[in-house]
């Protein structure tokens, strides 16, 4: 038997670790800004968790969570998403009674479903929740948070796409409303559709099924369905991103499919990763919290799909370099001790360093380090460890003069050559 990975699972290679590396550290960085606080969250939990959460009458549940009996006959699932498991942790530790808090997480993800480009069974996201906070000026928030990563990226041509479900009142009276419009037209519907006339109404809006998407056309305004006050929520958060400069439409057919979700709501998507177009979603989620067992706590977030950001970032970008600088060359037993100390002084450093290891005269030890991407080689060799030298080759430069320095001198000038400063020797 071919032992090989799983249907849905893969291996991320170096080549596109190299983006997901860029992706996280931006994310850090931006979410650092925002004084959004890094929190780690269980792969595993309760089954009943996301039943609660998600919706006992959405696809996630019925169709695509891997759940299991553990020895102990205790339901249990891989988590298919991290808002529920983050407001689990923030009840389960005390952390959103009467408090505000701003959490961001990354991990992986798990739902069984036909695997395309940038849908996998094991998926990865980086999500963003933040709790304690009504009104609209956290909508926006973390609407720009999620516009300052692109940026930071470097990623354009994304729309942001914006609508608002009103409150859960204005949500449960659209939804008798639709649910009544829907039958009258129910033959015209697409089987998946049909299914969902009962259980989940909302999601046949975003139907991609031509024939669906004609019924739909003419059905009720979620719109026309909501409150004073929910107009008011949503023409803040329309205005405060105007403020903001990040550009938006109005998706009236955007309803996101958790059950969850209340007020505003959106997608950032893109045209250029074919039928998986949304690449970063969310929205306010006041009653969650409630719902599983915590206070009445107001709380608003987004969950966005690592292996889409990195096909958008794609080959071309400069993703930075995260490989060695230098490669420090050796033979001899005598000469291995010396070299893995040249090593250490310049990864103490902070110069990116492999020291040979295995076999090999320095012939293969150079072309190993001109694969290794290094720009420089530091040479240890029998007679310069007698004299307390090492010599210096340009990997890059092939009419650049070999140079020999004292051993303790040869990091100065490797930073020097390489703009690496501000660390004292």
């Amino acid at each position: 038997m071919k032992l090989q990975s799983l249907r849905g699972f893969r291996d991320i290679l170096p080549a596109e670790a190299a983006r997901w590396r860029r992706i996280e550290e931006a994310a850090r960085a931006v979410t650092d800004a925002f004084g959004y606080a890094e929190i780690h969250l269980p792969i595993l939990e309760a089954t009943e968790l996301f039943k609660r959460s998600v919706g006992e009458a959405t696809d996630i549940v019925e169709k695509e969570m891997f759940s299991f009996l553990d020895r102990d006959k205790t339901a249990m699932s891989l988590r298919p998403e991290g808002t529920a498991s983050c407001v689990r942790a923030g009840i389960e530790n005390g952390l959103l009674h009467n408090q505000q808090q701003r959490f961001w997480y990354a991990g992986p993800m798990f739902r069984h479903e036909r695997p395309q480009a940038g849908r996998y069974r094991q998926f990865h996201q980086i999500g963003v929740e933040a709790f304690g906070m009504a009104g609209p000026a956290c909508d926006i928030e973390v609407i720009a948070l999620s516009a300052a990563l692109w940026s930071a990226l470097g990623l354009e041509g994304l729309t942001l796409e914006l609508n608002s479900l009103g409150s859960p009142e204005c949500r449960a009276g659209y939804r008798t409303e639709l649910q009544a419009y829907l039958r009258k037209h129910f033959d015209a519907l697409d089987p998946d559709a049909q299914a969902r006339v009962e259980s989940n109404p909302l999601r046949v809006l975003d139907s991609k099924h031509p024939e669906t998407r004609a019924v739909v056309a003419d059905a009720p305004s979620m719109n026309a369905a909501l409150d004073d006050a929910s107009r008011a929520h949503f023409a803040a958060v329309c205005e405060g991103l105007d403020a903001l400069g990040i550009r938006w439409v109005h998706n009236t057919n955007l309803v996101r499919g958790l059950d969850y979700y209340t007020h505003t709501v959106f997608e950032w998507t893109t045209d250029q990763l074919g039928a998986q177009g949304t690449v970063c979603a969310g929205g306010r989620f006041d009653g969650l919290v409630a719902q599983l067992g915590g206070g009445e706590v107001p709380a608003v977030g987004f969950a966005l799909g690592i292996e889409r950001l990195a096909l958008l970032l794609g080959d071309a970008q400069d993703l930075g370099d995260h490989g060695p600088q230098v490669y420090v060359c050796w033979t001899g037993s005598e000469c291995m001790t010396a070299a893995q100390r040249v090593g250490a002084a310049l990864r103490s450093r902070r110069v990116r360093t492999v020291v040979n290891a295995g076999d090999g005269g320095f012939k293969a030890q150079f072309k190993r380090a001109d694969r290794s991407g290094a720009q420089w080689a530091v040479i240890v060799g029998p007679d310069e460890l007698a004299a307390g030298r090492v010599q210096i080759k340009s990997l890059r430069d092939r009419d650049a003069q070999q140079q020999t320095f004292p051993i303790d001198e040869a990091p100065a000038y490797l930073m020097q050559q390489l703009g690496i400063g501000g660390l004292s020797q």
